[in-house]
């Protein structure tokens, strides 16, 4: 099997799995709503997420880079697939809540570990394209995703969407089965103890501290992106209290913002050998983030959309560069634990976000508070920009940069 076939393989595994998150996501807050009638239950589930990577992010990414990975993520998918079809036949939140917080220690190894696998399957000159088909898969799950659970719903039920959300997992896990085995180190063979994983921690703080340049332009992304989630936590309060929108209305901007997503991808994909890495992560995330300031700056149903269609559009680009800077810039031996670590602190930094601007939107109003947090978003993607552009700083945005430390 050629590389191509590796790769439309993984792509299309993780594509399905991630068709089948979505479809899941609006079939178990709609359980929730059915069991408790609790909007605070439903609020529940969205910091299960951050909690689970609190939990295991300090440690998990030193058993990823010494393990299979290949054959991590299978099991990952398949005790995530059992779990999910076993979510119809509980009776209580709390143990939903429960195998939620189980599925997301799950998911918090799968993550890093395909990062760490498509370091080592995709050659440096190809990431920039497979990364942009990725993006692709991930916003036609997104589009289709949502629509498709509340057919599902609507023509069976609740429980038919979380069971196919699990022989989601299962497929993708099919997929990555027929994917070449790249872990034969010795170091496989280490067991885990405390003064190793120290030893992790103390090996990702020492390419910190070489890697400046890298990690000035990993803070800034992040940083900004972090903004975006803390916003996107208010984006329902202010269509429905702000702009004064339905329900119906708050669905098709979600469709409008989802069709940004996947034209963005398919542009991202055709325009993979025609614009630098600098321009996919600088444009792309100033206009991402401009997309946030128009959407909280707006009054009416018809500047949100386009402002959901920008943000969406130019996302794929942002995101799609940015993997692509980070697989070039970060060793593979070394990818699960930094992955693992960063994801830990972007986490406790996500919900510090989130907590300050919901709080000072009690204090003040959502909206002005939601554009002065889009303007800091804005200032740090300009910043980013003229960081990626310095003169002297090319060769980290070329096919030969990969691990330069400096």
């Amino acid at each position: 099997m050629n590389d191509r076939k590796y790769h439309f393989l993984l792509v299309a595994g993780i594509g399905v799995s991630n068709l089948g998150s979505w479809i899941y996501l609006v079939a178990i807050n709609l359980l929730v709503v059915k069991m408790t009638g609790s909007a605070a239950a439903v609020a529940g589930l969205f910091i299960i997420r951050p909690i689970a990577m609190l939990f295991t992010n300090s440690w998990s990414g030193g058993i990823i880079d010494r393990t299979d990975k290949r054959k991590l993520m299978i099991i990952m998918d398949c005790i995530r697939g059992v779990l999910v079809a076993v979510i119809p036949f509980l009776t209580s939140v709390w143990a939903v809540y429960a195998v939620l917080f189980a599925i997301n220690l799950g998911t918090a190894f799968f993550g890093p570990a395909s990062a760490a696998y498509i370091t080592k399957l995709v050659p440096a000159e190809k990431r920039q394209k497979f990364n942009s088909l990725f993006s692709f898969a991930n916003s036609g799950a997104i589009l289709i995703g949502p629509g498709l659970s509340g057919i599902l719903i609507l023509y069976t039920n609740i429980d038919t969407a979380i069971y196919l959300n699990a022989l989601s997992f299962f497929l993708c896990a099919l997929a990555i089965y027929f994917l070449p085995g790249l872990d034969t180190s010795p170091s496989h063979k280490q067991k885990m103890n405390f003064s190793l994983l120290a030893g992790d921690w103390v090996e990702i703080s020492r390419f910190a501290k070489g890697a400046g340049y890298f990690m000035l332009i990993y803070i800034l992304f992040q940083a900004a992106v972090l903004f975006g989630f803390a916003l996107d936590s208010q984006e329902v309060t202010f269509i429905k209290k702000v702009i004064n929108l339905s329900d119906r209305s708050y669905g098709i901007l979600c469709s409008m913002a989802g069709v940004g997503y996947l034209t963005g991808s398919v542009a991202c994909t055709a325009l993979a050998s025609r614009l630098s890495l600098k321009s996919y992560i600088g444009i792309g995330l100033f206009f991402n983030m401009i997309g946030y300031l128009l959407f909280y700056s707006s009054s009416h149903f018809f500047f949100a959309g386009a402002a959901f269609i920008i943000l969406g559009f130019f996302a794929s680009f942002a995101n799609a560069g940015f993997a692509t800077f980070l697989q070039n810039q970060v060793p593979g031996r070394l990818m699960g634990r930094f992955m693992s670590v960063t994801n830990l602190l972007q986490a406790i930094i996500q919900i510090i976000f989130t907590l300050i601007l919901g709080f000072l939107a009690d204090i003040f109003t959502l909206q002005p508070v939601s554009i002065i947090f889009s303007l800091i978003a804005v200032i740090l993607s300009v910043t980013l920009s003229i960081c990626i552009n310095l003169p002297d700083k090319k060769k980290y945005f070329s096919i030969s940069s990969t691990d330069l430390t400096g």
